[in-house]
């Protein structure tokens, strides 16, 4: 594969990987309420969700849900569903007052959400199914093209989301923690979250 082409792929892609999106606004969320170390625990899930997505359009799998509206709405409406609970609860701890307990979540509780939400995502969808074929050649191995723009779109995740959630890790160092602080940060994650949904469900 040329490097020219890999070059206007990722030209093509970044923009969307930089537009506010439930897996840009997860991280966001966990870097503001749990520090950097949270913000890359959710990282690593979403990546996990993108590469299982590549897998899926490596072996043509893709291409079946782009071909079923009905099982591409099936899974649009699940992750509306799934990132607004996220939202509702997150909303409901904010509005609590309770003793400081610093606890953070297990890795393998953000790992999982974070999973959950860029794998139910269908901007990951559209980008292997409706993007990607554009940049793929006939006359070469279609699977291993399909990996290496895969890789390319994963490393830029990895890369703005990282950026993204470093920012918001250091607003959450820079306050002593205590009972308002936690509010507002989780009123915040909750509200990013809402918005999430809403963008997933009109979209």
């Amino acid at each position: 594969m040329e490097l020219q082409t890999l070059l206007l792929f990722s030209a093509t892609v970044i923009p969307l990987v930089c537009t506010p999106g439930p897996d840009l606004l997860f991280i966001s969320a966990q870097g503001l309420s749990g520090g950097a170390i949270a913000a890359w625990k959710a990282n690593l899930g979403i990546i996990m969700g993108y590469m299982t997505h590549a897998i899926l359009a490596a072996l043509g799998l893709s291409a079946i849900v782009a071909a079923s509206p009905a099982i591409f709405h099936t899974i649009k409406w699940v992750g509306v569903a799934y990132v607004a609970y996220l939202a509702v609860c997150m909303l409901l701890s904010a509005i609590r007052t309770r003793e400081i307990c610093i606890k953070t979540a297990s890795t393998k509780s953000i790992i999982g959400k974070a999973f959950l939400t860029s794998f139910l995502n269908p901007k990951g969808l559209l980008v292997y199914f409706a993007i990607l074929p554009n940049f793929i050649q006939l006359n070469e191995s279609v699977a291993i093209q399909s990996l290496i723009l895969s890789a390319t779109f994963i490393f830029s995740c990895i890369v703005i989301y990282g950026v993204i959630g470093a920012l918001f890790a250091s607003m959450h160092n820079k306050q002593t923690y205590n009972d308002k602080k936690r509010r507002i940060t989780e009123g915040v994650a909750g509200g990013m979250l809402t918005f999430a949904a809403i963008g997933l469900a009109t979209s």
